[in-house]
């Protein structure tokens, strides 16, 4: 049981730590017949691949992935497709620096999993932190862009909406505004913003939190199920799954307990295609159920712990000291959770869309 598998019927196992020679996934339960290439999912793993800006760790990794198996060429078309079996994805780093934790093989950072992680274990990764390393989200990334395909009529997007305690201006997001700025945002005059107050963070030796918004469209009425099953609950599993996340909502989230019940209720009107929800404080989830409206999910990230700023600690051998974190780190490792919690989302999904297709026999609700 060492709970490095996530998932049901659509199901992955990531492997590999920050400073090993490689990482990687592999995916089981991906239905056979699907469309898939290394393109497809480096297009993922590119957004979130570090070096990308100054508000982002200058660790210079291609993140190159390998289909190792699970996919075959159909001879009568030509494409590369899963054929059912286990998928593999391998991810090499190229660009190691170890000895930028030499001075802190002694030292547990506050506000790190080094001191868990050793109780835990006693042994301890002192090197890039290991499994605790945000680098392991590449694997997961890869994952989720495998799950895409098993939900292609789902669209799956996320917004950095908060760095800090500035928050974005809901009048004026644009989704198409994402790729234009390094923060993933779809604010573009919060995003300008965001560079002033980062530099500042990042210039004083600091770092900062952050809050994501992820969004999917399409999903039909029906998938998740109750109690134990719940669709609300598996995302909240799968974002709280993300190194650094330490808080996450499903629609109006903890800003429903100043609502009245006359606010809160979605009201209802028949429509041509069926009911249809006058406004979403659900979030696309009742009763841990897809109700068919747009699902929404928001993660808070807290502060990246690998900081050059000294802060008391203490050693391995329980002595007093400072601890001071050399090396190439994010000011804000919310951003690139941007396209992490996109993943992780996709592969929710894909899960229970196998799920309730296996359970009901049909892909969405009863219908009208």
């Amino acid at each position: 049981m060492s709970f490095n598998t996530f998932g049901h019927l659509f199901r992955f196992t990531t492997w590999g730590e920050s400073h090993g020679p490689a990482l990687g996934v592999v995916v089981d339960g991906c239905p056979p017949g699907l469309p898939i290439s290394a393109e497809v999912i480096q297009r993922d793993l590119d957004r979130r691949k570090p070096g990308q800006s100054r508000f982002t760790t200058q660790r210079r990794e291609d993140d190159q992935v390998r289909i190792l198996s699970g996919a075959f060429e159909d001879e009568r078309d030509g494409q590369l497709k899963t054929t059912g079996t286990p998928i593999s994805l391998m991810i090499e780093n190229t660009d190691q620096r170890s000895k930028d934790y030499s001075e802190i093989k002694d030292k547990y950072r506050p506000g790190h999993a080094d001191f868990t992680y050793h109780q835990k274990y006693g042994i301890r990764d002192y090197k890039g932190s290991g499994r605790a390393s945000a680098r392991e989200t590449a694997a997961r990334v890869a994952a989720g862009a495998v799950a895409r395909l098993v939900i292609p009529n789902v669209t799956v997007r996320a917004s950095l909406v908060q760095i800090g305690p500035h928050k974005i201006d809901y009048a004026r997001f644009v989704w198409a505004e994402v790729d234009n700025n390094p923060f993933f945002c779809a604010d573009p005059v919060a995003a300008k913003e965001w560079e002033v107050y980062l530099d500042g963070i990042r210039k004083a030796g600091n770092s900062v939190g952050a809050v994501i918004e992820v969004v999917a469209e399409g999903v039909p009425a029906g998938w998740g199920a109750p109690i134990y099953g719940k669709l609300s609950a598996d995302l909240a599993s799968a974002m709280m799954s993300i190194n650094a996340v330490k808080g996450v909502e499903i629609g109006e989230g903890m800003d429903s307990a100043e609502l009245t019940g006359t606010e809160n209720a979605d009201e209802m009107r028949a429509g041509n295609a069926g009911p249809y929800f006058k406004s979403n404080h659900a979030g696309g989830i009742l009763g841990g159920i897809s109700n068919g409206d747009p699902i929404v999910c928001r993660f808070a990230v807290k502060p990246t712990s690998s900081i050059i700023t000294p802060r008391e600690t203490v050693t391995t051998h329980n002595e007093n000291t400072e601890v001071i974190t050399k090396g190439r780190h994010d000011p804000c490792v919310g951003i690139r959770a941007v396209p992490i919690g996109e993943a992780m989302m996709a592969v929710v999904l894909a899960d229970h869309f196998l799920r309730h297709r296996g359970q009901t026999g049909r892909e969405g609700g009863i219908g009208y």
